[in-house]
């Protein structure tokens, strides 16, 4: 339960960056491109910068699964791009937290991971505090767009990642695999960075390391929680838990105000976080 509140508070602490950084970075891809190198540098350090490519019989799948989950959360921000395009902030926004579906679906379809009848209840109540404090009246019937349910299908699968590692990865191969995850991000990353000629000023990079260390340990955190914690619990717990801390924090720090419906969601996810853990 340690790793899952660390990665808790290091997912809210890239959330918590990314708002003070709204009005002074210009060109965020060339910021989420710094996030990457920063995550890839301290991945490195983690894994020994001797011993990013060891000679063993797992190399290849790590190396494989690593690659794979870089390409997925770089299609998750530009889907998300897209969509805030075409639908504005608040259906992306929500799409993607409801992207913990997934990971859920594949604990329990492949990897047999069952959950009580507490934490089923506990989870149906996250997912409506999620769909509560996001949509308003006038998006509650909104109609499935294929832009979104793909966002939350490819951000669901990145995720989901970690817990496919945790069941056929290499454990001693974390490391690396995580380091592979951010260098091929941060390499696709410039890519678009170079495709829409951003440029990486001093605030890109400033906010874009200073956002890479939590993003990493966040990463790192959740896969290890997962060791430990049933995925039917650290997934929900995850995100809601982190939708909690950031709203905590808007309100405190960034004086933000909640209206009666984001209230009664915070009442919705504290009870969601005891039946998810009992």
């Amino acid at each position: 339960m340690f790793y899952l509140l660390c990665a808790i508070v290091s997912s809210a602490l890239v959330s918590i960056i990314m708002r003070l950084s709204t009005d002074k970075v210009e060109n965020n891809i060339s910021m989420l491109a710094m996030n990457y190198l920063m995550c890839s540098t301290v991945a490195a350090a983690y894994a020994g910068f001797g011993q990013l490519f060891p000679q063993t019989d797992t190399l290849g799948l790590t190396l494989g699964m690593g690659v794979f989950q870089g390409i997925l959360y770089l299609l998750s921000f530009i889907l998300l791009q897209v969509n805030v395009k075409k639908n504005g902030v608040v259906l992306p926004a929500t799409f993607m937290k409801l992207g913990l579906l997934v990971p859920m679906v594949i604990s329990i379809l492949l990897f047999r991971e069952i959950p009580a009848p507490m934490q089923i209840v506990g989870f149906c109540i996250a997912t409506a505090a999620i769909l509560l404090i996001n949509l308003d009246k006038s998006q509650s019937a909104v109609s499935f767009k294929i832009g979104l349910v793909l966002l939350l299908l490819i951000n669901g699968t990145g995720d989901a990642m970690a817990k496919v590692y945790e069941e056929i990865g290499d454990p001693a191969l974390s490391a690396q695999f995580l380091f592979y995850t951010f260098a091929i991000a941060f390499i696709l990353c410039m890519g678009l960075v170079a495709a829409k000629k951003q440029k990486v000023g001093k605030n890109e990079l400033f906010y874009g390391f200073l956002v890479g260390v939590p993003n990493y340990f966040s990463a790192k955190f959740l896969l290890a929680a997962l060791n430990t914690v049933p995925a039917v619990i650290t997934y929900p717990t995850y995100s809601v838990g982190t939708i909690l801390l950031v709203t905590l924090t808007g309100v405190g720090f960034f004086k933000e105000k909640l209206g009666k419906k984001q209230w009664i969601g915070l009442g919705i996810i504290l009870v969601a976080l005891i039946l998810l853990n009992m």
